[in-house]
């Protein structure tokens, strides 16, 4: 019994660890989309777009060039962010749905976009919706034991929900203040959003301690 018990728990060990390929795709796509995409976007604008002003939202306006660029590129992240919440099943099932449905508002972004002129409460709602999802997903997320992850352990998760809100807060205010920085705070906050993630996915598929080039099977 002493020799078999061990054995019995270490399925289970596996499946809590276990992130597919895919999973590391889309977690890995999701920031390359989103820096590549606003950047595309902001270099198709016929006059200068100032990124530390102005926010990424105005890339997919109304009467922006090629917004098609943004909207694309904000759908795409918000599938990429589907997949990765699909794909992580290490993690809480409450963090995951969380994250699923931040993915989703971001996509309704791209839907309501803004107007040329003026603010839209269906953006401002479903743009909001999302980034606080996707700043409070990982305080659902976390496990407990002494397989888990590094990034999904308790203390790592209530610190990334700690800085992400406050990256939220620092967006927020330049939003409400008007003081000149909104574009560079939403874009750190966007990144770090999107890069999160990808640092659990990892976490999962390479533990601590785990040897270099150990597949995550053979863990």
């Amino acid at each position: 019994m002493a020799t078999t018990l061990p054995q019995a728990l270490v399925p289970s060990v596996r499946t809590v660890r276990t992130v597919p390929w895919w999973g590391l795709t889309s977690s890995a796509a999701a920031p390359a989309v989103l820096v590549g995409g606003w950047t595309e976007a902001a270099r198709r604008q016929p006059l200068p777009f100032n990124p530390v002003a102005d926010t990424v939202s105005a890339l997919a306006a109304v009467g922006a060039a090629d917004r098609w660029v943004m909207t694309m590129t904000f759908a795409v992240v918000g599938i990429c962010y589907i997949v990765t919440g699909i794909a992580l099943r290490p993690a809480g099932a409450v963090g995951r749905l969380i994250l699923v449905a931040g993915a989703a508002a971001g996509i309704l972004v791209a839907v309501n976009p803004q107007p040329a002129d003026g603010g839209s409460p269906a953006h401002a709602f479903w743009a909001t919706a999302g980034f606080v999802a996707l700043a409070v997903w990982p305080a659902g997320a976390w496990r407990r034991g002494p397989g888990v992850p590094w990034a999904l352990r308790p203390a790592v998760c209530a610190g990334a929900v700690t800085v992400l809100l406050f990256l939220l807060a620092c967006f927020g205010a330049e939003v409400i203040t008007g003081l000149g920085q909104a574009g560079l705070a939403e874009r750190a906050l966007g990144l770090a959003q999107a890069v999160w993630p990808l640092t659990v996915v990892l976490s999962c598929r390479h533990p601590a301690g785990m040897p270099v080039g150990r597949t995550r099977s053979a863990a």
